[in-house]
């Protein structure tokens, strides 16, 4: 089995349970049958270490990209971002979309431009797009139409919006990926959209350190537990793991090309503490 976590954030995981070595979390991830990693970037302050583990493994790709709640660093602007994107290990622009779940009504105008340069940028580059989208279903979308953003695609990360949002997202080429919340008891709407989203559209993520599954719901986050998400995906549309794993694989390396992806690396040699990464009930 091959599963792609096509959304991490490994510089900041919690390393506790691994004494504090990256590399302990990477062979965990891939004991669960991870084969590969996006690294994404949020802010240019940071894109070194999210580069890092680029460059030494190549099951590990990276994006480059300002988060739209990130406002006291660097705001790109288009060239920049082409610059940053020449870089082999970078497969993405992104993250990037808007969020107002911490904005106020009448002061997006500057997240909305950083997401239009981000648009740009990946339309020069060719490289697709990670789209971060909460509370702003209606103005994400109209500027990915006004931008003509699916001549380049890209993803709706961590989606949670309602079958509609995404069927406007699949009809402007975009792949939808579902994170731990699709877990959640509580999200009978996603769970209605992970049944109905084409086989060949869909993409599997964790967005770790956040929003870990069920059953590790409330504990930080880990690449490894995109199975949990792979296997409940199975659950809702009748399916079985392996194949999940094998066509959200698929998917990724269709929209993310990559220059090498060796899927058969050497153990680590990391000590795991299964003690610190046990889960919880729901």
């Amino acid at each position: 089995m091959f599963l792609v976590d096509s959304h991490c954030h490994l510089d900041r995981l919690d390393l506790k349970p691994f004494d504090n070595q990256l590399d302990g979390a990477l062979e965990y991830a891939r004991e669960q049958g991870v084969g590969h990693m996006l690294c994404v970037c949020i802010d240019l302050e940071h894109l070194e270490h999210v580069l890092d583990p680029a460059r030494k493994y190549d099951f590990i790709s990276a994006s480059v990209g300002v988060h739209p709640n990130e406002r006291d660093g660097r705001d790109p602007d288009v060239d920049e971002l082409v610059r940053l994107a020449d870089n082999e290990q970078i497969v993405a622009i992104g993250e990037t979309g808007l969020d107002y779940f911490r904005t106020k009504k009448d002061d997006t105008d500057w997240q909305q431009a950083r997401f239009r340069n981000h648009i740009q940028a990946a339309k020069i580059t060719g490289k697709p797009l990670i789209i971060h989208m909460r509370e702003a279903s209606e103005d994400t979308l109209r500027i990915l139409e006004e931008e003509r953003a699916g001549d380049v695609g890209g993803v709706m990360h961590c989606f949670v919006e309602d079958w509609e949002t995404a069927k406007r997202a699949l009809d402007l080429g975009f792949y939808i990926s579902f994170s731990g919340i699709v877990t959640f008891n509580s999200a009978q709407e996603l769970k209605n959209v992970a049944r109905e989203v084409p086989a060949d559209r869909m993409l599997v993520e964790t967005d770790s350190p956040y929003l870990a599954p069920v059953p590790y719901r409330g504990k930080s986050n880990q690449p490894a537990y995109v199975r949990q998400v792979a296997e409940h995906i199975a659950e809702l549309r009748n399916d079985t793991l392996e194949n999940i794993a094998a066509l959200t694989s698929r998917n990724f390396f269709e929209l993310f090309p990559l220059n090498s992806c060796s899927k058969h690396q050497p153990t680590l040699g990391i000590t795991v503490h299964p003690e610190l990464i046990e889960g919880q009930t729901d």
